[in-house]
């Protein structure tokens, strides 16, 4: 995966000198879709000769009749709703947020909130719970793959760049997030979609609540709601997110071992 990171970065950067009009998060974003590119073309190479895979795409989770696909992926995407319910209502009730602040999103940012939720829960899943799952699942055990996936997944998100006890809180929201979706693909038979969905709405939803309806405190606690970074306030980095994170992992608690 560094490789194929490195080399769609470095693949993107003429861009930059044959369209100056892009911004360097633009160029970034291009380097990250050729990443993926190369991730989807090397993939079925790295799982057959690496790991002596006949069917890599099973293997990962994305193969499967499409009507269980598309009832997988949405199961995922109404968990996310509910979680997204509950961190709101816990927002309100703590008074660190309150509901009606625009009255509705622009078309530039539902298409925003729809390109996060696919290609955000399409290519993090494919990476963490798709090949990394794999990886660590043939080399160091079933249990060990579960939370090594998740504490890899919370590790290379930019955490480090919220100060002290904020980032630490971070940190270990997105451990936790890496735990419940690992649970929710093995909840679901190994798929895949199910965490995709999961993470999509997540990231997506969010998003659209924080352009739309949902106006966030600026004093509310950053223990109780999460702290903002650069691309706005993240609630699992915050207790509300962290108990219902929390209650889905224990309500998943069965597949833990």
């Amino acid at each position: 995966m560094p490789v194929v990171y490195g080399v769609g970065w470095l693949l993107s950067r003429p861009l930059a000198f044959l369209l100056p009009s892009l911004r360097s998060d633009q160029v970034d974003l291009i380097g990250a879709l050729l990443a993926l590119l190369l991730l989807l073309v090397s993939l079925p190479w790295r799982l057959r000769a690496g790991l002596g895979v006949d069917e890599p795409w099973r293997f990962v989770g994305l193969e499967g009749p499409p009507g269980r696909i598309g009832a997988t992926w949405l199961r995922g995407t109404l968990k996310a709703a509910a979680l997204l319910l509950v961190v709101v209502l816990g927002l309100l009730l703590a008074g660190a947020a309150r509901w009606g602040g625009q009255q509705g999103l622009t078309g530039a940012e539902i298409l925003n909130a729809l390109a996060l939720a696919l290609g955000v829960g399409f290519a993090e899943e494919l990476v963490f719970r798709g090949w990394l799952w794999a990886e660590l699942g043939e080399r160091l055990g079933r249990r060990q793959a579960l939370w090594g996936q998740a504490l890899l997944f919370g590790l290379v998100h930019p955490w480090w760049r919220l100060p002290g006890l904020a980032g630490a809180g971070l940190l270990a929201g997105l451990i936790l997030l890496g735990l419940v979706l690992g649970l929710q693909r093995r909840a679901d038979g190994g798929a895949l979609w199910g965490a995709m969905g999961l993470h999509g709405g997540l990231v997506g939803g969010w998003f659209a609540l924080q352009a739309g309806p949902l106006a966030l405190a600026a004093s509310g606690p950053e223990w109780l709601v999460g702290a903002a970074g650069a691309g706005g306030a993240n609630p699992i980095g915050g207790a509300i997110g962290w108990l219902a994170l929390g209650g889905l992992a224990l309500l998943r608690r069965r597949w833990w071992a």
